[in-house]
């Protein structure tokens, strides 16, 4: 296998060519199908394993890769590895609904993965992995390999020096974060101190990836970090992260905040979606509640910042030079409703001051 050229964003105008590699034939079918729907994707082909899906790559040259993680002859962590050594591309990860599913995702995006998503199963319509899936290749498409390079650092090793905050307050912290924002996290949450306020987080990522995910994060970091269950609290020292496919909102009951975990249908193309939780934010906390929107594809969040903002709530957003994917903090940057705008490494800090009491 060759090594690729030069990394760079897909030339708006042109296809976004797509493999496909999958042990089933009926999933490889279903895929092409339904991304067939959309003309700005090509799938150029298929492949069974990752043999097969080498020669492909040589052959074919795709912008993005769909990859299985359990299939025959090599696994898909294995074959990941090989690839972003060998000829490094945008891969999105499809995986079962699974515990162990997820655990093996979230090893995947520290090998070099874009995304993670859940293959199409009762809790997963064909319907809605189509709609997500089409979001995920495009912003994939767009990512610069430059910006990959600190993935597994950011989510195994702890960071060396934490902010600190001399006094706690009742105020709540809402983030949001798409393509990119998994490492974003691991970063931003990394330098938190122990008694940082509460924070509610929405993160694009599907069923037990979340948990994984947020057990990952609970070892690194000061805060507790877990995946949010209806009712639980928020408070100080703690970050609930939405479960994957169900919409997490920030309820109040006297001078207490909770949570409350629902389905329902996708808002904004997503579940959980960032709208969803910034505009019940918006409702139940307004001027005591901060709002930072991060990397990310698309526009969700951005209506939901703008109530928080017209609500009373300080903002801040992710400037375009650290995104993987400058997309969610472009749209509310451009509704107006943005206080700060700035790099990933000074947003725990500016987060931190804007809770402080004056």
């Amino acid at each position: 296998m060759t090594h690729a050229p030069g990394g760079s964003a897909k030339d708006a105008g042109s296809k976004i060519k797509v493999l496909i590699v999958d042990d089933s034939a009926m999933v490889r079918q279903v895929l092409t199908r339904e991304l067939a729907r959309d003309p700005a994707i090509e799938v150029v082909g298929s492949a069974p394993d990752p043999y097969v899906a080498r020669d492909k790559i040589v052959t074919l040259k795709p912008d993005v890769l769909t990859l299985d993680i359990e299939m025959p002859r090599m696994d898909g962590i294995t074959f990941l590895r090989k690839l972003m050594k060998h000829y490094p591309i945008p891969v999105i990860i499809l995986s079962s609904l699974t515990q162990k599913g997820g655990e093996l995702a979230l090893e995947a995006l520290e090998c070099g993965a874009v995304e993670v998503m859940s293959k199409p199963s009762v809790a997963y319509s064909v319907g809605d992995v189509s709609v997500a899936l089409i979001d995920k290749i495009k912003a994939a498409a767009r990512v610069r390999p430059e910006k990959r390079q600190p993935v597994a650092r950011a989510l195994r090793e702890p960071t060396q020096q934490r902010l600190s905050l001399t006094r706690t307050t009742n105020k709540v912290v809402a983030i949001g974060a798409s393509t990119g924002g998994t490492e974003a996290l691991a970063s931003l949450l990394k330098s938190l101190p122990s008694n940082a306020p509460g924070i509610v987080i929405v993160q694009h990522m599907p069923e037990h990836f979340t948990r994984a995910f947020a057990e990952r994060l609970d070892t690194l970091c000061a805060i507790e970090v877990k995946e949010a269950t209806d009712g639980d609290m928020v408070s100080t020292g703690k970050a609930l992260i939405a479960p994957g496919n169900y919409h997490m909102l920030l309820r109040r009951s006297g001078a207490m905040y909770f949570v409350q975990v629902k389905s329902g249908p996708l808002v904004s193309r997503h579940r959980p979606s960032v709208d969803v939780l910034f505009k019940s934010v918006a409702r139940f906390a307004g001027r005591n509640a901060v709002g930072a929107i991060l990397t990310g594809m698309g526009a969700d969040g951005s209506q939901g910042m703008k109530e928080m903002k017209d609500a009373g709530a300080a903002t801040v957003a992710q400037d375009e030079a650290s995104c993987v994917v400058f997309g969610m903090p472009k749209e509310a940057i451009a509704l107006g409703c943005v206080d700060h705008v700035l790099p990933l490494d000074r947003i725990s800090r500016k987060l931190l001051e804007l809770v402080s009491y004056e």
